[in-house]
């Protein structure tokens, strides 16, 4: 291990015990005091959206400026007026008709991964979320986006100081390394993980034996109705795909639209900016946009706009192309048509379908190449259409007449306003939510009985009294009363329970209620054929039995005989009963 990554580790360490102290006296606030938090880390965090964005796109160079402060205003002011009015200390609910109370428990220390895409937006994010769920959270920042995240981070955890918050609940690592970052996603500390980044480490985050909520690639089709208010449609589409050049995962990858709207889609396409790759050109394009053998995006495109990837490629385009467009056919999806995939930038694939089923079937393959479970849109204003569409493709968030990156994060929908999205199973996720508070605090439940429970009545002369006292009194009851003593006499020991008291106290028991024993007649001779006794006897214990086998003698058994489970294994292994139908 290098120095670097031994530093880092140790810095982790550091703050992870000290977040982990942190919540410890957090989770004592009230609600009070936890909304004070959040609120001055949101105050904060918007106050600084425009720096923020300017900082990390001159880090990272990914997106522009106006669509980061976009997002760092989402992050801070609408997340924080989506769960301001979440109730996370305390009683959550309480269901008297089912006697139920619900208690709001929080995980502890949350492990924040946070990507370069969008580095100080879902930092904003992901720091409101815990905190008002009462954890502490730990960034760890991609090493090409430290400065600006690490900057995120200050200027809420100086936020939060200044209304009381522990010191160490709001951490950032300031040299992050892939060691660290492993370690931390594994720290004994750590309550949950949020991960957001590349495939491989939201898989070592699921690996990590710590509950995790990851994400997955978006490759998102968008499907265009014959219905659909076209030029709307298309500036939607594009207005999705060129925010901050395309950087969000849940940014419109590929257009499906029917074939009775081909060409007039192509004309709007084109008068909205498009510029349309010829089949040459659209390879160009995909070996640089889609890097191999790993079949994911090139760093050096991503968050890069239209006119930027085009010169890369050596291609001449207008200056006011918005995006790149290759047209494909139905069948041209997957590995081997490289722009079907996920692109994150501002270029797109562009299909046609017969009607519906067709979409639906294509919309379907698209997501099965690195979008299951994501996100689809879909443009109509034909209502049956659209909830037969959004029923049948394999998405939890299906944005309808509306950009489906605006439409996904709760921007321009009713949706939970995030930067974490879960694509569910079909995805390789826990959730299919958009994450939130709930999420990251785990909910106790305080329940009273509704229904009794049936208690089975043990016969009052097989119970034994379960107490300092019983032993005294089994041997007061298994032995004759005595008579007054003449003077006082020294107290005796009480003798010890065993196999031969309670034999005794279960004989006088059986003598005062005329019950007979388990004594039987002695065995018959070899050669003669075994004799049963007239009558059955109503008990036996193991005494009785280890009585018969000394004195080679059977016990006769019926119906109604009691045997005590001892007795019963040990009187069958040794064919010491003979069963009869007779009883007393």
């Amino acid at each position: 291990m290098s120095d670097r990554e031994q530093r880092s580790i140790e810095q982790m360490r550091e703050l992870v015990a000290r977040a982990a102290a942190a919540q410890r006296l957090f989770a004592t606030f009230t609600q009070e005091q936890v909304d004070a938090v959040v609120r001055a880390c949101a105050e904060a965090a918007a106050t600084a959206a425009e720096p923020l964005a300017r900082l990390a796109v001159e880090e990272t160079g990914f997106g522009n400026v106006p669509d980061k402060i976009t997002k760092n205003r989402l992050a801070a002011l609408d997340v924080h007026q989506a769960i301001r009015p979440l109730r996370t200390v305390g009683v959550l609910r309480e269901d008297r008709e089912r006697r139920i109370l619900e208690v709001a428990v929080p995980v502890g220390v949350v492990a924040a991964i946070i990507p370069s895409t969008n580095p100080t937006s879902t930092a904003i994010y992901k720091t409101l979320i815990a905190v008002k769920a009462r954890n502490a959270i730990v960034h760890s920042p991609h090493p090409a986006a430290v400065r600006c995240i690490g900057e995120a981070v200050r200027i809420m955890a100086e936020a939060a100081a200044r209304v009381g918050a522990p010191d160490g609940l709001i951490a950032c690592l300031e040299h992050p390394t892939m060691a660290a970052t492993q370690e931390l996603m594994r720290h004994r500390e750590i309550g949950v993980i949020l991960a957001t980044g590349g495939a491989g480490l939201v898989r070592a985050a699921y690996s990590s034996g710590k509950p995790a909520y990851g994400v997955g690639p978006g490759n998102v089709p968008a499907f265009v109705e014959r219905t659909a208010d076209l030029a709307k449609a298309i500036a939607d589409i594009f207005a999705g795909k060129t925010f901050d050049y395309g950087t969000i995962c849940s940014a419109e990858q590929s257009i499906v639209v029917e074939e009775v709207i081909r060409e007039p889609a192509l004309a709007e396409c084109r008068r909205q900016g498009a510029y349309f790759l010829s089949p040459e050109e659209a390879q160009r394009v995909g070996e640089l946009v889609i890097q191999r053998p790993a079949y994911t995006p090139n760093p050096k495109i991503v968050g890069r706009p239209a006119t930027h990837i085009a010169e890369l490629a050596g291609l001449r385009v207008p200056a006011g192309t918005r995006v790149l467009i290759a047209q494909l056919q139905p069948d041209q999806v997957g590995r081997e048509h490289l722009l079907s995939l996920e692109k994150l930038s501002p270029v797109l694939a562009f299909y046609s379908v017969p009607g519906l089923a067709a979409a639906i079937e294509l919309c379907t393959r698209i997501l099965q190449q690195g979008g299951m479970g994501h996100t689809v849109a879909i443009h109509s204003k034909d209502e049956a259409v659209v909830r037969q569409f959004g029923q049948a493709v394999p998405a939890f968030r299906v944005c309808v007449n509306t950009s489906a990156v605006h439409g996904s994060i709760g921007y321009s929908t009713n949706l939970f306003p995030a930067m974490t999205l879960g694509c569910g199973a079909l995805g390789g996720n826990i959730t299919s939510d958009n994450i939130g508070p709930q999420h990251l605090m785990n909910i106790k439940r305080i329940a009273w009985e509704s229904r009794p429970v049936e208690h089975r009545t043990v016969p009052a002369e097989l119970r034994l009294v379960a107490h300092p006292g019983a032993a005294a009194a089994l041997a007061a009851a298994a032995s004759p009363a005595p008579p007054p003593p003449s003077a006082p006499a020294p107290a005796a020991a009480a003798e010890p329970v065993s196999r031969e008291l309670i034999a005794r106290i279960v004989e006088r028991v059986f003598a005062e209620r005329g019950l007979r024993r388990g004594v039987a007649a002695s065995a018959p001779p070899a050669a003669a054929p075994p004799q049963p006794a007239a009558e059955a006897v109503d008990f036996v214990s193991e005494a009785d039995v280890r009585a018969a086998l000394l004195r080679q003698q059977k016990i006769c058994i019926g119906p109604k005989t009691i045997l005590t489970p001892a007795a019963r294994d040990l009187g069958r292994a040794n064919e010491v009963f003979i069963e009869t139908a007779s009883t007393r």
